[in-house]
């Protein structure tokens, strides 16, 4: 009877050991997944702080090449804006000699337009005229200034090498006022003729007035004339000369061939 309660004692002991032994065992078992799984969240939060971290250096790498890039920039920038203060410098020397050489070139062009040939004399006045007005004009540059003048002088230029004709008035001995063709061929020569053709007139330049041209002038006249509106082939001319001071325009003749 003592022997059976104690082997009961003893079996129940032993199971008491095992159950105390298993729970350890779980609870060890537990203790080691809540160490793997702060692990892990440990292990998947250093690898994302690795990854901000690498993020960010590639970021400061990013804005130290951008302020390397603006440093140049600005330098550039610096090295620019000292060029363009010099060269304002320089427009600012430049203008003031350039406003004198346009307003010498304006009175040279009166001067031209006076003492020359009164070929189209009215829109080169005008345009002297205009030049004149737009030198005072604060809305336009200088360089369109510049550029209106030089335009005025090719003008010019062209009215001594070319051979044309253009409708106008003259004023002839007695105020007698006459509609006519007026004719040129450079700066030389300065013909008008009736609109019936019977009659043509030679601009003197050292008398400054209109002359009778002879009769037998009517044959060159008459082919200048179409050769001016290109009823006719280029060829030479034999006509009076309007620089000539002589009176008898036969005596003032010589051979001219259009240009053009």
């Amino acid at each position: 009877m003592v022997l059976a309660c104690f082997a009961v004692l003893s079996f129940s002991a032993s199971a008491d050991s095992l159950d105390n032994a298993r729970n350890i065992e779980r609870q060890t078992n537990q203790n080691a997944t809540n160490a793997q799984k702060k692990i892990d969240a440990n292990s998947d939060q250093s690898f994302q702080l690795q990854a901000e971290v690498e993020q960010l250096q590639a970021q400061v790498d990013n804005l130290s090449l951008y302020q390397t890039h603006l440093k140049k920039l600005v330098a550039s920038q610096e090295s620019e804006k000292a060029n363009i203060d010099e060269q304002l410098v320089d427009i600012a020397d430049t203008r003031q000699g350039v406003v004198p050489l346009m307003y010498h070139m304006i009175d040279g062009l009166q001067a031209l337009i006076e003492q020359g040939v009164p070929v189209r004399l009215d829109s080169r006045e005008k345009r002297l005229d205009d030049l004149k007005t737009l030198m005072g004009r604060a809305d336009i540059s200088d360089a369109e200034k510049y550029r209106r003048i030089l335009e005025a002088y090719q003008i010019e230029l062209d009215y001594g090498s070319k051979l044309g004709t253009y409708e106008g008035s003259i004023e002839l001995a007695g105020n007698d006022s006459r509609q006519v063709d007026l004719l040129y061929i450079g700066r030389v020569t300065l013909l008008a003729r009736s609109k019936d053709a019977q009659h043509a007139w030679l601009w003197s330049q050292a008398d400054k007035q209109w002359q009778d041209v002879s009769a037998d002038q009517s044959a060159e006249i008459t082919k200048a004339y179409a050769m001016a509106t290109k009823q006719q082939a280029p060829s030479l001319l034999t006509l009076p000369l309007s620089i000539t001071q002589a009176r008898n325009s036969s005596e003032n003749s010589v051979s001219a061939q259009e240009a053009k």
